[in-house]
């Protein structure tokens, strides 16, 4: 009796081992981020996500504290974005339905192990600039009416841009990639698609 217990505990512990959790890369010509199911998520949760009490996705994107948010951004503002490190920001925007392409966006679903994905998720959680141990105060709107941007921890320049970010904290889940080298993104996307369970790209307009 006790032996076939311990048949199926061990065929359980397998089981989970082997479970798998779905991260989507989204890209456009400039920016990457990353896009989580909120019930996948559950207590891995960053504490910021309560200010989405609603939303079932949630969409992540790390950048340039001056530039991404930034509506109209100048020469200047470009340029002292990737010249020179500065803070950066991290956007969240909740999301009602997982991503598909949209205009000039790529979607990439990517299948992570359950560990990978609490550590994606934990790194995810660790960009979070919180001096004071509690969660971050939104400091700006966000690029769409219900999305909002959160100081972030790292800094920003030429060779560490939103692209390397999302690199960085898929390699951090486990996904065989490297950030090193990615800057643009398309840099990205060259690494993604092999890990890719299916890719989405924009369809041709005529």
């Amino acid at each position: 009796m006790r032996a076939g217990a311990l048949i199926i505990a061990a065929l359980l512990a397998a089981g989970d081992a082997a479970a798998k959790q779905v991260a989507y890369v989204v890209s456009d010509a400039w920016h990457s981020g990353l896009v989580l199911s909120r019930a996948a998520l559950g207590p891995l949760a960053p504490a910021e996500a309560a200010d989405f009490p609603d939303a079932p996705w949630l969409e992540f994107g790390w950048g340039d504290r001056n530039f991404y948010p930034n509506p109209q951004p100048s020469v200047a503002d470009a340029l002292a974005a990737g010249l020179k490190p500065t803070p950066a920001v991290m956007h969240v925007a909740p999301r009602a339905r997982p991503p598909a392409p949209d205009g000039a966006r790529s979607v990439v679903r990517v299948t992570l192990t359950e560990a990978g994905f609490a550590a994606l998720a934990g790194a995810i959680d660790a960009t979070f600039e919180r001096p004071d141990g509690r969660r971050a105060a939104p400091i700006a709107q966000g690029l769409y009416p219900d999305s909002l941007f959160y100081p972030a921890t790292g800094r920003f320049h030429l060779f560490n841009t939103c692209n390397t970010w999302v690199a960085r904290m898929l390699a951090a889940g486990g996904a065989p990639i490297s950030a090193w080298g990615v800057v643009t993104a398309g840099d990205l996307m060259e690494r993604v698609r092999p890990l890719a369970t299916s890719v989405e790209t924009p369809a041709v307009r005529g």
